[in-house]
C-alpha cells in the first residue's frame, strides 16, 4: 500500500492528547485513547498548511478553477478551513472545491489537503462499522488503517471529476475497511483455531490432523466450520449466522464436504 510519508508517520506513532476536529467531530472524544492518530495529524496539517509549498498549491488551484471563489485565502490551510461547516460556504460550494481538490489531487500536498478536510468523514465511516468492536483489540487500529486506507484511495482517484467526490470517497472507503474487517476476522478465528486444533492434533484422532491438513488450502472454511460443529459444541443455527449462510445450505455444504474429504 502507498501512503503519503507524512500520513504513515503519524499512524505509527501515537500521541497522548484529545482529538478535536470542530463541530463536525464532537463524537470523536468517545473513541479517543492513548494513540491518537487524528491529533498528530492534526499538528502535522498545522505545520504544512503554512509552507510556501502550500501557497504555491493554493495560488495553482485558484489559477486553475477560477470559477470556485477562491480569493482571499492564502494556502491550503485556509481552504481546508473554508471547508469547515462553519466556513461560510453552502454544501454545494464546498462541494465543488472538493472536487477540484481531487482533480488536482495528483500534487502531494493537495492530496494530503483532501485527506485533512475528509477526517471527519472518516470517523464517521469508522463509527457506521463500529470501529471493528469483536474484531480488533482497539479502535485506533480502525482508525490508523481508515486513514490510510482513504490516502490510498485519493491517490488511486487523483485528476478524477466527480460532482461529489467527497461522499464517493467516503462510500469508497467503508467498503474497503469493511473488506479489511472481514479478512481481519477471518484471520483471527484461523489462529484461534488453529491454535484450538495444534494440541490435539498430535495426540489423538486422525480426523484432527486431517482438519488441520485442510486448513491450509482451499477448504479452509469448511474445515474450520467442521472442526467447531464436531469438537467445539456450536450449533449450527450459530455458526450459519455467523458464516451468513442458512442453516439448510451450511448443513448440505458440510455433509459433501465431510464425504469428499474426511469420510473417504
Amino acid at each position: 500500500m502507498c501512503v503519503p510519508l507524512c500520513v504513515q508517520k503519524c499512524v505509527r506513532n501515537g500521541v497522548t492528547r484529545g482529538a478535536r476536529l470542530g463541530p463536525a467531530s464532537t463524537e470523536l472524544t468517545v473513541m479517543t485513547t492513548s494513540h491518537d492518530y487524528l491529533g498528530q495529524l492534526r499538528d502535522d496539517w498545522r505545520w504544512h498548511a503554512r509552507t510556501d509549498e502550500s501557497r504555491r498549491a493554493c495560488q495553482v488551484l485558484q489559477e486553475r478553477h477560477p470559477g470556485l471563489t477562491l480569493e482571499g485565502l492564502e494556502n491550503l490551510g485556509d481552504v481546508v478551513s473554508a471547508l469547515d461547516t462553519l466556513g461560510g460556504r453552502s454544501v454545494i460550494e464546498r462541494a465543488r472545491v472538493v472536487q477540484a481538490l481531487l482533480v488536482e489531487a495528483s500534487d502531494e500536498l493537495i492530496r494530503r489537503a483532501l485527506l485533512q478536510t475528509l477526517l471527519p468523514g472518516v470517523i464517521s465511516v469508522c463509527r457506521q462499522l463500529r470501529f471493528g468492536q469483536g474484531i480488533v483489540t482497539e479502535p485506533h487500529e480502525t482508525v490508523a488503517m481508515a486513514v490510510s486506507l482513504l490516502a490510498e484511495l485519493i491517490r488511486d482517484w487523483a485528476g478524477q471529476s466527480r460532482p461529489y467526490a467527497a461522499p464517493d470517497l467516503l462510500s469508497a472507503l467503508r467498503g474497503r475497511l469493511r473488506r479489511w474487517l472481514l479478512k481481519e476476522k477471518k484471520a483471527r478465528q484461523y489462529e484461534t483455531f488453529a491454535g484450538d486444533l495444534e494440541p490435539v492434533a498430535a495426540t489423538i484422532s486422525p480426523l484432527l490432523t486431517r482438519l488441520e491438513t485442510l486448513c491450509q488450502g482451499p477448504h479452509e472454511r469448511l474445515a474450520r466450520l467442521t472442526y467447531q460443529c464436531v469438537f467445539a459444541g456450536i450449533p449450527l443455527q450459530e455458526l450459519a449466522r455467523s458464516d451468513h449462510s442458512s442453516v439448510p445450505t451450511l448443513k448440505s455444504e458440510l455433509q459433501v464436504f465431510a464425504l469428499a474429504h474426511l469420510l473417504g
